[in-house]
């Protein structure tokens, strides 16, 4: 009846010690003052005892309770003396090597801590066994008794059950997912000991997967002789279409012409977590590029993938290169990846004499690469947070002048720096260098455009070295849309024009993100070092990514 009538008030609690010091005690550990009901303020208070036994003061009592008025108890608490430390036995069974992520004394057989941290301490002990295997497993202290006024000792006892393997793993939503992704890329194999915890990051890499995405937390079925792991994934989007293509005849040959772009990525299509990449270019100064490419990873379920591709670069009637390649590469883990292989390019002279600086040749590369990445596949607009690939390659150029050693560096990056939610800032840096005594035309790279330095035309720098700097602030005035600066700086050198040049690039951008896919505009305008800027010169890119 006492606690019925008290319902519906506020009540207030003040809890005092048996002296002054010991409600210093009680003051500086902190307790909760205000309740609805008396039976929240009587649960608060025991709940407090239980802290002050957690704290060591394992002789606290609740003295007594009384009303002051309708509003306010007053709790006399007696805390004894305070324990400080506890001496905690173990039998020859116990592993001693978990002792090693607490903080604590060791002995041959016991091991003695601060009591405040015992709780936290067995909680870790237990959760290290539940790692190896045993998710079941129970701690407990048992014969308890007070050694000194200081000092108080226990026999633990752990309580162990059968060790957990995972004897099935049943992916649900996306059932065709890649197996080897399973085992290779997420790392969770049947056979190995069951820990939750692990399992649970594992399974936060498929954040890192362009083409699935996890639904919800893993689960787990049990029964007495079996563990079934349960992942539950969804297949996404991710072919991507970006370009236009025309086709008209060439009024001198009466031969048709393809002109425009095409830029194909196909992504996961057969459920290996393969990819195709078709590219085709026809720029504004008669050049023609197509590019196809796959990539196959952990062939046969191993962590070893391969990659193969062909490019044919045509410079209008001048010359035309064919680039093989092929690459082995390794799946260190989710971001890190390596490579080696080989590239083979075959240059033919379209001229009808050949010259010192544009010649017939044929170059073979043993080539070595690394990758990181590392994505963010939350963000639609940015997908990639960082990227990292360094390229190298050396082998030797053949053609009817001699054979000539030669070596080639790239170096591809770009890191987002997210400042907050809104703005972003945007830093890429693309290099490359080809080092050999001579230098033929045709073998040289060529830069510029809407992905090297922006506000000059597709292809038409051509250097044996050069970096780029491209650099873009970035505002979301939305989730789907954004606008960006533009501001590009490149240095190049031509051995064979013997030519060393600065670059600046200089203009706005828009994102936009639709039903149909991302839409980009880019407007920029490039200038050399001592070349003031002309509007005639500026460059307007216009795309829309469509996904499917």
């Amino acid at each position: 009846m006492f606690s019925n009538q008290l319902n519906g008030q506020n009540l207030n609690l003040k809890v005092v010690g048996d002296n002054n010091n010991e409600t210093s005690i009680i003051d500086s550990i902190g307790y909760l003052k205000y309740f609805d009901n008396y039976k929240t303020l009587e649960a608060e208070l025991y709940n407090f005892k239980d802290k002050l036994t957690r704290q060591g003061y394992i002789d606290a009592t609740i003295k007594n309770i009384t009303k002051q008025n309708d509003t306010l108890f007053n709790a006399q608490l007696i805390l004894g003396k305070k324990i400080n430390s506890i001496r905690v036995y173990y039998d020859s069974n116990f592993n001693e090597d978990l002792l090693d992520f607490i903080n604590h004394y060791n002995n041959d057989s016991y091991f003695e801590l601060d009591i405040s941290q015992l709780e936290s301490s067995l909680n870790t002990l237990n959760s290290k066994i539940a790692e190896q295997g045993d998710p079941f497993s129970t701690l407990q202290l048992v014969n308890i008794s007070k050694v000194n006024s200081n000092l108080i000792t226990a026999d633990l006892n752990v309580k162990n059950n059968q060790k957990r393997r995972i004897d099935k793993i049943i992916v649900k939503g996306y059932e065709k997912f890649p197996k080897s992704y399973v085992k290779r890329f997420l790392k969770l194999k049947t056979g190995k000991s069951f820990n939750l915890n692990a399992i649970k990051e594992k399974v936060e890499l498929l954040d890192d997967i362009r083409f699935a995405s996890k639904i919800k937390d893993p689960e787990v079925l049990f029964t007495q002789d079996s563990t079934t792991l349960y992942l539950y994934v969804e297949k996404t989007k991710t072919n991507n279409f970006d370009g236009f293509l025309g086709f008209g005849t060439n009024e001198n040959t009466n031969k048709i012409e393809f002109d425009g772009y095409l830029d194909l990525r196909l992504i996961n299509n057969l459920n290996f977590g393969e990819s195709l990449n078709l590219f085709y270019k026809s720029d504004e100064i008669d050049q023609q590029t197509f590019k196809v490419d796959a990539d196959l990873p952990y062939l046969f379920g191993s962590p070893v993938g391969l990659q193969v591709g062909l490019k044919i670069f045509r410079k209008d009637s001048t010359f035309l290169n064919a680039n093989q390649n092929a690459r082995i590469n390794y799946q260190i883990n989710a971001q890190h990846k390596v490579g080696i292989g080989i590239t083979s390019t075959k240059s033919t002279n379209l001229l009808e004499n050949d010259t010192d600086i544009l010649n017939d040749y044929t170059t073979n590369y043993y080539t070595l690469n690394y990758n990181y990445s590392k994505s963010q596949f939350y963000d639609p607009l940015f997908p990639i947070n960082f990227w990292f690939n360094l390229y190298s390659g050396l082998g030797d150029r053949e053609n009817n002048l001699g054979d000539q050693s030669q070596s080639i560096f790239n170096l591809d990056t770009y890191k987002i720096f997210n400042l907050n939610n809104k703005n972003s800032i945007y830093t890429r840096f693309n290099g490359a260098i080809l080092t050999s005594d001579n230098y033929l035309d045709n073998e040289l790279f060529r830069f510029g455009g809407i992905n090297s330095i922006r506000g000059f035309e597709e292809n038409s720098l051509v250097a044996n070295l050069y970096g780029v700097i491209n650099t873009e602030y970035r505002y979301r005035l939305s989730n789907s849309i954004y606008v960006h600066s533009v501001i590009d700086g490149a240095y190049f050198e031509n051995q064979i024009t013997d030519t060393k040049e600065k670059l600046f690039g200089f203009g706005f951008g828009l994102g936009l993100l639709t039903n149909s896919g991302l839409f980009r505009l880019n407007y920029s305008s490039g200038k050399t070092e001592n070349r003031q800027f002309k509007l005639s010169d500026s460059k307007v890119h216009v795309s829309l990514t469509a996904t499917f």
